[in-house]
């Protein structure tokens, strides 16, 4: 165990033989469930940590209506609502595509860097 860790373990048990955590809001009630099931087990705290940031929910939503429409536009036989479907895809991808610019990911010279070595990779 490291310094830190030791460090805040010894923190945590100080404050809870001094009754800091009593009549904490939810006391004694069950966690809230969290399906985080589809997410590898590995990534799933750095999930919690963006999405309790408010970092993901939005873009997460955009992806997984997209993945909805595309799976009805292969099923869809009629042509009218193909074309709502189309029409409500391309709709999801910009909105999803603003998301992603409002962020600037990409603006550092570091994550410049790092973007470059992966799409060489993937070419």
């Amino acid at each position: 165990m490291d310094i830190f860790a030791k460090i805040a373990e010894d923190r945590i048990k100080k404050a809870y033989e001094e009754g800091e955590f009593k009549e904490l809001p939810g006391m004694g009630k069950p966690l809230p469930h969290d399906d985080l099931s589809d997410i590898p087990e590995e990534l799933r705290m750095a999930y919690r940590l963006l999405r309790n940031a408010g970092m993901v929910d939005q873009e997460n939503d955009l992806k997984k209506e997209l993945l909805t429409i595309q799976d009805l536009l292969k099923c869809c036989e009629d042509e009218a609502e193909r074309k709502k479907l189309q029409q409500k895809l391309s709709e999801k991808q910009l909105a999803l595509e603003r998301i992603v610019k409002k962020r600037n990911i990409f603006n550092t010279s570091a994550s410049q860097f790092y973007k470059d070595k992966v799409y060489k990779k993937l070419i």
